[in-house]
């Protein structure tokens, strides 16, 4: 990202812009919501929670805002310059951020991540909601670390997965193969869970755990692609 676009007068405009295109774009869009029994649930009590859904579709997942309703939540956002300009988006569009990493491992683990998983646990406890997007900031696509899987053990709280779709929808050429909303469309959220992370903390159980929710998660958003191209919503 240009320095230019990294100046605060302007991100604060492009903010303001993109909060009103997804606003309007998300409040056009005929929505479905799908197996949402396990969200109600964990909606109504004052259980903390994590959900999770692929970088790609952040957009999108501000409908669930819906969903949620006076559930106190926050996301994860890169504690980085180039994620201010989605930590202020998102702030507008009713989720307000933590800024740094879930729980990464390596060179990546300091930039805000102890931190930031600290403030998250203590906001879980007190039975907020913490939206991740697993994948992100930098990939790879659709690929779940175990971070995930240590945050819902350290938290002891449901962990549920949001699959996304939108059509039509602009697709851009990044990483994260993002789509954003075009008003006036059909839109589809699946959701899995509530899941729960077992006790054990050895390395071939979390691993299980991390391809388990991975698959489920793919899995929950390709059936909301299905449900679009297979019926009306």
């Amino acid at each position: 990202m240009s320095s230019f676009v990294r100046h605060p007068l302007v991100q604060s405009a492009i903010s303001w812009i993109l909060t009103g295109y997804v606003n309007f774009a998300l409040e056009t869009t005929r929505w479905r919501f799908e197996d949402r029994a396990g969200v109600d649930s964990m909606v109504a009590s004052d259980q903390g929670a994590i959900g999770a859904f692929w970088h790609g579709r952040i957009t999108m997942a501000v409908v669930c805002r819906r969903v949620l309703k006076h559930k106190p939540r926050r996301v994860i956002i890169s504690a980085s310059r180039d994620g201010e300009l989605t930590a202020r988006t998102v702030e507008r569009l009713g989720f307000p951020s933590i800024r740094g990493s879930a729980a990464k491992k390596g060179k990546d683990a300091d930039k805000g991540g102890a931190a930031a998983f600290r403030q998250a646990l203590r906001f879980m406890r007190d039975g907020g909601l913490i939206a991740i997007t697993p994948d992100g900031p930098r990939g790879p696509n659709q690929v779940m670390p175990e971070g995930t899987v240590i945050m819902a053990q350290a938290a002891k709280v449901p962990v549920v997965l949001f699959g996304l779709a939108a059509t039509p929808a602009i697709q851009f050429k990044s990483w994260d193969k993002a789509r954003v909303p075009v008003p006036f469309g059909r839109g589809c959220v699946v959701f899995d869970g509530p899941l729960y992370a077992p006790a054990a903390t050895d390395e071939a159980t979390r691993e299980a755990t991390r391809a388990d929710w991975q698959a489920r998660l793919i899995a929950a958003q390709n059936k909301a692609e299905a449900i679009l191209a297979g019926s009306q919503v």
